[in-house]
Protein backbone atom coordinates (compact mmCIF):
# COMPACT_ATOMS: atom_id res chain seq x y z
CA UNK A 1 0.00 0.00 0.00
CA UNK A 2 2.85 2.39 0.76
CA UNK A 3 4.48 1.51 -2.54
CA UNK A 4 1.33 2.35 -4.49
CA UNK A 5 0.98 5.68 -2.66
CA UNK A 6 4.57 6.62 -3.39
CA UNK A 7 4.14 5.67 -7.05
CA UNK A 8 0.96 7.82 -7.35
CA UNK A 9 2.72 10.78 -5.75
CA UNK A 10 5.54 10.38 -8.25
CA UNK A 11 3.10 10.33 -11.19
CA UNK A 12 1.26 13.41 -9.85
CA UNK A 13 4.52 15.30 -9.50
CA UNK A 14 5.40 14.51 -13.11
CA UNK A 15 2.06 15.85 -14.30
CA UNK A 16 2.56 19.04 -12.33
CA UNK A 17 5.88 19.53 -14.02
CA UNK A 18 4.93 18.62 -17.59
CA UNK A 19 1.65 20.57 -17.91
CA UNK A 20 3.22 24.07 -17.85
CA UNK A 21 5.75 23.07 -20.49
CA UNK A 22 2.91 22.30 -22.95
CA UNK A 23 1.48 25.91 -22.86
CA UNK A 24 2.17 28.39 -25.72
CA UNK A 25 2.52 32.17 -25.50
CA UNK A 26 1.39 34.40 -28.43
CA UNK A 27 3.04 37.81 -28.75
CA UNK A 28 1.29 40.41 -30.97
CA UNK A 29 3.89 42.41 -32.82
CA UNK A 30 3.71 45.66 -34.71
CA UNK A 31 3.45 44.02 -38.12
CA UNK A 32 0.59 41.74 -37.18
CA UNK A 33 -1.31 44.49 -35.31
CA UNK A 34 -1.04 47.03 -38.14
CA UNK A 35 -1.26 44.67 -41.11
CA UNK A 36 -4.75 45.88 -42.12
CA UNK A 37 -3.97 49.62 -41.91
CA UNK A 38 -4.05 51.24 -45.34
CA UNK A 39 -1.28 53.76 -45.94
CA UNK A 40 -1.78 54.45 -49.66
CA UNK A 41 -1.73 58.16 -50.34
CA UNK A 42 -2.66 60.24 -53.40
CA UNK A 43 -1.79 63.97 -53.23
CA UNK A 44 -4.40 66.54 -54.15
CA UNK A 45 -4.07 68.97 -57.04
CA UNK A 46 -6.00 72.10 -56.17
CA UNK A 47 -4.99 75.54 -57.52
CA UNK A 48 -4.42 77.97 -54.65
CA UNK A 49 -4.48 81.76 -54.50
CA UNK A 50 -1.25 83.74 -54.24
CA UNK A 51 -2.80 86.31 -51.89
CA UNK A 52 -2.42 86.02 -48.14
CA UNK A 53 -5.41 85.12 -46.01
CA UNK A 54 -7.36 88.21 -44.96
CA UNK A 55 -9.09 88.76 -41.64
CA UNK A 56 -12.47 88.31 -43.28
CA UNK A 57 -11.31 85.02 -44.81
CA UNK A 58 -10.05 83.89 -41.41
CA UNK A 59 -13.43 84.53 -39.81
CA UNK A 60 -15.21 82.72 -42.64
CA UNK A 61 -12.98 79.66 -42.21
CA UNK A 62 -13.59 79.51 -38.47
CA UNK A 63 -17.33 80.00 -38.93
CA UNK A 64 -17.68 77.34 -41.64
CA UNK A 65 -15.23 74.70 -40.40
CA UNK A 66 -15.54 74.59 -36.62
CA UNK A 67 -17.93 71.84 -35.47
CA UNK A 68 -17.99 70.46 -39.04
CA UNK A 69 -18.50 66.71 -39.27
CA UNK A 70 -16.89 64.25 -41.64
CA UNK A 71 -15.71 60.66 -41.96
CA UNK A 72 -12.17 59.36 -41.53
CA UNK A 73 -10.63 58.19 -44.81
CA UNK A 74 -7.85 56.34 -42.99
CA UNK A 75 -7.03 55.21 -39.48
CA UNK A 76 -6.18 58.26 -37.38
CA UNK A 77 -3.66 57.79 -34.56
CA UNK A 78 -4.11 59.49 -31.23
CA UNK A 79 -1.79 62.43 -30.71
CA UNK A 80 -0.52 65.33 -32.77
CA UNK A 81 1.60 63.52 -35.32
CA UNK A 82 -0.20 63.91 -38.69
CA UNK A 83 1.07 66.64 -41.00
CA UNK A 84 -0.53 67.07 -44.42
CA UNK A 85 1.14 69.35 -46.93
CA UNK A 86 -1.26 71.17 -49.26
CA UNK A 87 -1.09 69.36 -52.63
CA UNK A 88 1.86 67.46 -51.20
CA UNK A 89 2.91 64.50 -49.11
CA UNK A 90 1.62 63.17 -45.81
CA UNK A 91 4.01 62.72 -42.92
CA UNK A 92 5.04 60.54 -41.20
CA UNK A 93 5.94 57.82 -43.68
CA UNK A 94 3.98 54.61 -44.04
CA UNK A 95 6.21 52.66 -41.61
CA UNK A 96 6.22 55.44 -39.01
CA UNK A 97 2.47 55.87 -39.45
CA UNK A 98 1.86 52.23 -38.50
CA UNK A 99 4.30 52.51 -35.61
CA UNK A 100 2.47 55.58 -34.27
CA UNK A 101 -0.87 53.75 -34.30
CA UNK A 102 0.73 50.70 -32.63
CA UNK A 103 2.30 52.76 -29.84
CA UNK A 104 -0.34 55.48 -29.19
CA UNK A 105 -3.52 53.75 -30.26
CA UNK A 106 -6.20 54.53 -32.81
CA UNK A 107 -8.41 57.58 -32.45
CA UNK A 108 -10.75 56.80 -35.36
CA UNK A 109 -11.05 53.87 -37.73
CA UNK A 110 -11.72 54.32 -41.46
CA UNK A 111 -15.35 55.34 -41.88
CA UNK A 112 -15.81 56.60 -38.32
CA UNK A 113 -17.41 60.01 -37.86
CA UNK A 114 -15.05 62.78 -36.73
CA UNK A 115 -15.81 66.34 -35.63
CA UNK A 116 -13.56 69.40 -35.83
CA UNK A 117 -13.71 70.53 -32.21
CA UNK A 118 -11.01 73.23 -32.44
CA UNK A 119 -9.25 75.10 -35.22
CA UNK A 120 -6.17 77.35 -35.12
CA UNK A 121 -4.71 79.41 -37.98
CA UNK A 122 -1.17 80.64 -37.55
CA UNK A 123 1.74 81.27 -39.86
CA UNK A 124 1.82 78.77 -42.70
CA UNK A 125 -0.54 76.18 -41.24
CA UNK A 126 -4.06 75.40 -40.08
CA UNK A 127 -4.31 73.06 -37.09
CA UNK A 128 -7.43 70.90 -36.69
CA UNK A 129 -8.30 69.09 -33.44
CA UNK A 130 -10.57 66.11 -34.06
CA UNK A 131 -12.87 64.58 -31.46
CA UNK A 132 -11.55 66.72 -28.62
CA UNK A 133 -7.91 66.85 -29.69
CA UNK A 134 -4.86 65.02 -28.36
CA UNK A 135 -4.55 66.92 -25.08
CA UNK A 136 -6.87 67.13 -22.10
CA UNK A 137 -8.23 70.54 -21.21
CA UNK A 138 -6.16 72.15 -18.47
CA UNK A 139 -8.05 73.47 -15.46
CA UNK A 140 -5.95 75.59 -13.15
CA UNK A 141 -8.35 75.02 -10.23
CA UNK A 142 -7.23 71.38 -10.13
CA UNK A 143 -3.87 72.67 -8.73
CA UNK A 144 -5.56 74.62 -5.95
CA UNK A 145 -6.09 72.75 -2.65
CA UNK A 146 -8.16 73.59 0.38
CA UNK A 147 -7.35 71.58 3.53
CA UNK A 148 -5.27 69.17 1.42
CA UNK A 149 -8.25 68.59 -0.89
CA UNK A 150 -8.34 69.88 -4.48
CA UNK A 151 -10.99 72.50 -5.22
CA UNK A 152 -11.91 70.78 -8.47
CA UNK A 153 -11.42 67.05 -8.63
CA UNK A 154 -9.98 65.61 -11.81
CA UNK A 155 -12.34 63.33 -13.71
CA UNK A 156 -9.43 61.17 -14.81
CA UNK A 157 -10.51 61.08 -18.48
CA UNK A 158 -7.73 60.56 -20.98
CA UNK A 159 -7.82 62.38 -24.34
CA UNK A 160 -8.63 60.14 -27.30
CA UNK A 161 -8.69 62.70 -30.11
CA UNK A 162 -6.32 63.38 -32.99
CA UNK A 163 -4.72 66.42 -34.56
CA UNK A 164 -4.16 67.10 -38.26
CA UNK A 165 -1.93 69.99 -39.36
CA UNK A 166 -2.43 71.37 -42.87
CA UNK A 167 0.80 73.09 -43.98
CA UNK A 168 1.05 75.50 -46.94
CA UNK A 169 4.08 76.60 -48.93
CA UNK A 170 4.45 80.03 -47.36
CA UNK A 171 1.69 81.88 -45.52
CA UNK A 172 -1.88 80.58 -45.49
CA UNK A 173 -3.44 81.80 -48.77
CA UNK A 174 -6.86 83.32 -49.34
CA UNK A 175 -8.83 80.10 -49.27
CA UNK A 176 -12.45 79.11 -48.72
CA UNK A 177 -13.91 76.38 -46.54
CA UNK A 178 -14.78 74.05 -49.49
CA UNK A 179 -11.19 74.34 -50.73
CA UNK A 180 -9.83 73.41 -47.29
CA UNK A 181 -12.13 70.38 -47.25
CA UNK A 182 -10.80 69.37 -50.68
CA UNK A 183 -7.21 69.58 -49.39
CA UNK A 184 -8.12 67.42 -46.36
CA UNK A 185 -9.81 64.79 -48.53
CA UNK A 186 -6.93 62.24 -48.21
CA UNK A 187 -7.53 62.21 -44.46
CA UNK A 188 -11.17 63.26 -43.89
CA UNK A 189 -14.17 62.95 -46.18
CA UNK A 190 -16.59 65.83 -45.73
CA UNK A 191 -19.24 64.15 -47.82
CA UNK A 192 -22.05 65.41 -45.59
CA UNK A 193 -23.98 67.93 -47.65
CA UNK A 194 -24.54 71.42 -46.37
CA UNK A 195 -27.96 73.08 -46.54
CA UNK A 196 -26.89 75.07 -49.62
CA UNK A 197 -25.71 71.94 -51.42
CA UNK A 198 -28.86 70.05 -50.53
CA UNK A 199 -30.95 72.97 -51.79
CA UNK A 200 -28.95 73.18 -55.05
CA UNK A 201 -29.61 69.48 -55.71
CA UNK A 202 -33.36 70.17 -55.79
CA UNK A 203 -33.03 72.75 -58.60
CA UNK A 204 -33.12 72.12 -62.36
CA UNK A 205 -29.86 71.23 -64.08
CA UNK A 206 -29.34 74.75 -65.48
CA UNK A 207 -29.48 76.35 -62.05
CA UNK A 208 -27.49 73.54 -60.45
CA UNK A 209 -24.66 73.96 -62.96
CA UNK A 210 -24.64 77.75 -62.47
CA UNK A 211 -24.44 77.40 -58.68
CA UNK A 212 -21.65 74.82 -58.96
CA UNK A 213 -19.72 77.26 -61.21
CA UNK A 214 -20.37 80.15 -58.77
CA UNK A 215 -22.32 82.11 -61.36
CA UNK A 216 -25.35 84.32 -60.79
CA UNK A 217 -28.12 84.48 -63.40
CA UNK A 218 -30.71 87.22 -63.76
CA UNK A 219 -33.92 85.90 -62.22
CA UNK A 220 -32.36 84.00 -59.28
CA UNK A 221 -33.63 84.58 -55.77
CA UNK A 222 -31.70 85.36 -52.60
CA UNK A 223 -31.21 81.73 -51.58
CA UNK A 224 -29.78 80.76 -54.96
CA UNK A 225 -27.28 83.62 -54.85
CA UNK A 226 -26.22 82.61 -51.33
CA UNK A 227 -25.71 79.03 -52.52
CA UNK A 228 -23.61 80.24 -55.48
CA UNK A 229 -21.46 82.99 -53.91
CA UNK A 230 -22.10 82.88 -50.19
CA UNK A 231 -22.68 85.94 -48.02
CA UNK A 232 -21.79 89.29 -49.64
CA UNK A 233 -19.08 91.59 -48.34
CA UNK A 234 -21.47 94.54 -48.20
CA UNK A 235 -25.05 95.51 -49.00
CA UNK A 236 -26.50 98.77 -50.32
CA UNK A 237 -30.17 99.79 -50.39
CA UNK A 238 -31.10 102.56 -52.79
CA UNK A 239 -33.98 103.90 -54.88
CA UNK A 240 -33.86 103.57 -58.64
CA UNK A 241 -33.20 106.92 -60.27
CA UNK A 242 -35.73 108.07 -62.84
CA UNK A 243 -38.38 105.65 -61.62
CA UNK A 244 -41.68 107.52 -61.02
CA UNK A 245 -42.93 104.70 -58.78
CA UNK A 246 -39.94 105.00 -56.45
CA UNK A 247 -38.96 101.33 -56.70
CA UNK A 248 -36.31 100.44 -54.15
CA UNK A 249 -33.60 97.85 -54.73
CA UNK A 250 -30.89 96.09 -52.75
CA UNK A 251 -27.40 95.55 -54.14
CA UNK A 252 -25.01 92.86 -52.92
CA UNK A 253 -21.31 93.47 -53.53
CA UNK A 254 -18.77 90.64 -53.81
CA UNK A 255 -15.00 91.12 -54.02
CA UNK A 256 -12.79 94.18 -53.99
CA UNK A 257 -10.11 95.70 -56.17
CA UNK A 258 -7.85 94.29 -57.62
CA UNK A 259 -10.07 91.21 -57.55
CA UNK A 260 -13.12 90.80 -59.73
CA UNK A 261 -16.03 92.74 -58.23
CA UNK A 262 -19.63 91.60 -58.70
CA UNK A 263 -22.68 93.80 -58.13
CA UNK A 264 -25.91 91.80 -57.72
CA UNK A 265 -29.07 93.93 -57.73
CA UNK A 266 -32.30 92.62 -56.23
CA UNK A 267 -35.79 94.01 -56.67
CA UNK A 268 -37.91 92.12 -54.21
CA UNK A 269 -36.60 88.53 -54.17
CA UNK A 270 -35.32 88.41 -57.76
CA UNK A 271 -32.01 89.40 -59.37
CA UNK A 272 -32.59 92.09 -61.99
CA UNK A 273 -29.06 93.26 -62.84
CA UNK A 274 -25.64 91.56 -62.59
CA UNK A 275 -22.54 93.69 -63.13
CA UNK A 276 -19.09 92.09 -63.30
CA UNK A 277 -16.08 94.42 -63.11
CA UNK A 278 -12.76 92.68 -63.78
CA UNK A 279 -9.41 94.47 -63.72
CA UNK A 280 -8.40 95.61 -67.22
CA UNK A 281 -11.69 94.52 -68.83
CA UNK A 282 -14.91 96.39 -69.66
CA UNK A 283 -17.78 96.01 -67.23
CA UNK A 284 -20.17 93.19 -68.09
CA UNK A 285 -23.82 94.06 -67.53
CA UNK A 286 -26.53 91.40 -67.53
CA UNK A 287 -30.03 92.85 -67.29
CA UNK A 288 -32.07 90.43 -69.43
CA UNK A 289 -33.92 87.51 -67.84
CA UNK A 290 -31.75 84.39 -68.06
CA UNK A 291 -34.09 81.91 -66.38
CA UNK A 292 -37.83 81.39 -66.55
CA UNK A 293 -40.27 81.44 -63.66
CA UNK A 294 -40.93 77.76 -64.30
CA UNK A 295 -37.27 76.99 -63.49
CA UNK A 296 -37.75 78.13 -59.89
CA UNK A 297 -39.53 75.57 -57.68
CA UNK A 298 -42.95 76.74 -56.59
CA UNK A 299 -42.35 76.38 -52.87
CA UNK A 300 -44.60 79.28 -51.85
CA UNK A 301 -48.36 79.71 -52.06
CA UNK A 302 -50.96 82.23 -51.00
CA UNK A 303 -53.39 81.15 -48.29
CA UNK A 304 -56.94 82.48 -48.46
CA UNK A 305 -59.80 82.07 -46.00
CA UNK A 306 -60.19 78.37 -45.30
CA UNK A 307 -56.98 77.66 -47.26
CA UNK A 308 -58.87 78.09 -50.53
CA UNK A 309 -60.23 80.90 -52.63
CA UNK A 310 -63.99 81.63 -52.74
CA UNK A 311 -65.87 79.84 -55.49
CA UNK A 312 -67.75 82.96 -56.53
CA UNK A 313 -66.41 86.01 -58.33
CA UNK A 314 -64.33 88.63 -56.57
CA UNK A 315 -66.30 90.59 -54.01
CA UNK A 316 -68.64 87.78 -52.98
CA UNK A 317 -69.06 86.78 -49.36
CA UNK A 318 -66.49 84.56 -47.72
CA UNK A 319 -67.38 80.89 -47.27
CA UNK A 320 -69.05 79.76 -44.08
CA UNK A 321 -66.81 78.71 -41.21
CA UNK A 322 -66.22 74.98 -40.73
CA UNK A 323 -68.83 73.04 -38.75
CA UNK A 324 -69.63 69.48 -37.68
CA UNK A 325 -73.30 69.72 -38.69
CA UNK A 326 -74.62 67.98 -41.76
CA UNK A 327 -75.66 70.10 -44.79
CA UNK A 328 -79.11 71.61 -44.08
CA UNK A 329 -79.01 70.72 -40.39
CA UNK A 330 -80.20 73.60 -38.17
CA UNK A 331 -78.33 74.65 -35.07
CA UNK A 332 -79.90 73.42 -31.79
CA UNK A 333 -81.84 75.94 -29.72
CA UNK A 334 -80.79 76.91 -26.18
CA UNK A 335 -83.56 74.71 -24.75
CA UNK A 336 -82.05 71.75 -26.59
CA UNK A 337 -78.59 72.39 -25.18
CA UNK A 338 -77.39 74.73 -27.90
CA UNK A 339 -75.49 77.94 -27.40
CA UNK A 340 -77.68 80.96 -26.82
CA UNK A 341 -77.03 84.63 -26.44
CA UNK A 342 -74.27 85.53 -24.06
CA UNK A 343 -75.70 87.07 -20.86
CA UNK A 344 -73.53 89.50 -18.99
CA UNK A 345 -73.95 89.48 -15.16
CA UNK A 346 -75.73 92.47 -13.68
CA UNK A 347 -73.96 94.56 -11.08
CA UNK A 348 -75.12 93.89 -7.52
CA UNK A 349 -74.35 95.93 -4.38
CA UNK A 350 -72.86 98.62 -6.56
CA UNK A 351 -75.00 101.74 -6.43
CA UNK A 352 -72.76 103.63 -8.83
CA UNK A 353 -72.92 101.00 -11.58
CA UNK A 354 -76.63 100.11 -11.10
CA UNK A 355 -77.90 103.67 -10.75
CA UNK A 356 -79.45 105.14 -13.89
CA UNK A 357 -77.34 107.72 -15.60
CA UNK A 358 -78.54 111.24 -16.28
CA UNK A 359 -78.69 111.90 -20.05
CA UNK A 360 -77.68 115.50 -19.44
CA UNK A 361 -74.59 114.37 -17.50
CA UNK A 362 -71.66 114.33 -19.90
CA UNK A 363 -69.07 113.38 -17.34
CA UNK A 364 -70.01 109.71 -17.52
CA UNK A 365 -70.40 107.22 -14.66
CA UNK A 366 -67.80 107.18 -12.00
CA UNK A 367 -65.69 104.04 -11.84
CA UNK A 368 -66.51 102.08 -8.66
CA UNK A 369 -62.87 101.18 -8.21
CA UNK A 370 -61.50 104.69 -8.55
CA UNK A 371 -60.68 106.42 -5.26
CA UNK A 372 -62.94 109.34 -4.39
CA UNK A 373 -60.87 112.42 -3.84
CA UNK A 374 -61.63 115.96 -2.85
CA UNK A 375 -59.62 119.10 -3.20
CA UNK A 376 -59.08 119.37 0.51
CA UNK A 377 -57.84 115.90 1.45
CA UNK A 378 -56.13 112.70 0.28
CA UNK A 379 -58.02 109.65 -0.96
CA UNK A 380 -59.59 107.40 1.64
CA UNK A 381 -60.18 103.66 1.83
CA UNK A 382 -63.47 103.69 3.80
CA UNK A 383 -67.09 103.79 2.61
CA UNK A 384 -68.82 107.13 2.21
CA UNK A 385 -70.45 108.24 5.46
CA UNK A 386 -68.47 105.92 7.68
CA UNK A 387 -67.94 107.76 11.05
CA UNK A 388 -64.91 105.58 11.83
CA UNK A 389 -63.18 106.50 8.62
CA UNK A 390 -59.69 107.94 9.22
CA UNK A 391 -59.18 111.42 7.78
CA UNK A 392 -56.04 110.44 5.90
CA UNK A 393 -53.20 107.94 5.69
CA UNK A 394 -49.59 108.91 6.34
Amino acid sequence: MKLRTHRWALITGCLAITIPTACQVFVVGEKSATADIVTDFTPTNLPLSTEQLSERGRRELVRNLEAEQGFAHRALPMGAGITLHANGALSPSAADYRKMIFEKGQSAAPGDRVIITAMTIKGDRIIFDLNGGPYAKHRFLSHVQLNDNPVVASNGEQPTGARVTLVFNGAVPEISAPEVKALLDPVIDFGVKSSDQAYADTLPSKLKEAIAAHEVLVGMNHRMVLAALGAPESKVREQQSGDPNGTRYEEWIYGHVPQTVRFIRFVGDRVTVVEIAALGKPVEIHDKPEIQDSDIPANMREIAMGDRKPDGPEGTAAPAPPTLRQPGEAAPSPSQGGQGQVQFPKAKNNPVASAPTDPSDTTGPTSPTAPQTTRGGPPSLGQPGDPNQPPHLL
